[in-house]
């Protein structure tokens, strides 16, 4: 009669997936892989670098929507961000788009005085030139540098 205790656990093993249907209102339960795409458990790093003045700022926001500003005097800011702004940065950071322009080939740009604009997202690197007359900043990095800026001042 050892059947009888094999079939029980593999019965229970059957079900055990379906317990998050019930403890739900018969919905399944979340996907933890599905919301670690859209909310990113990385910080993400901007520095903004150049200008006539030689400017040198870098803000780091962690995963929570805290932030810290730090310019190349070492003079420091913190904040959060507000929840809309967190939810678009999740959305931002995990947009495809990012790898893609983090691996094409960006010309050298013959601009003096420019900003110079470096993203961080987990291990993922992008960057631009903001040169408006030579070239278009890729949309995606330049959409979390516009957030980012806004945001934390």
């Amino acid at each position: 009669m050892r059947a009888t205790p094999v079939a029980a656990t593999l019965l229970a093993a059957l079900l055990a997936p379906l317990g998050g249907c019930a403890q739900n209102g018969g919905r399944p339960a979340p996907d933890s892989a599905a919301s670690a795409t859209t909310a990113p458990a990385v910080p993400v790093v901007l520095t903004k670098s150049g200008g006539i003045v030689g400017l040198e700022d870098t803000v780091t926001v962690e995963p929570d929507g805290r932030w810290t500003r730090v310019d190349r005097a070492g003079a420091s800011r913190t904040g959060r961000l507000s929840d809309t702004d967190l939810d678009r940065l999740r959305r931002l950071a995990s947009d495809s788009r990012l790898v893609a322009e983090a691996t094409a080939t960006i010309p050298a740009t013959m601009c003096a005085d420019a900003f110079s604009y470096r993203l961080t997202v987990g291990p993922t690197t992008t960057s631009y030139v903001d040169c408006p007359p030579e070239l278009t900043p890729p949309p995606a990095t330049a959409a979390v540098v516009d957030l980012l800026t806004q945001a934390t001042g």
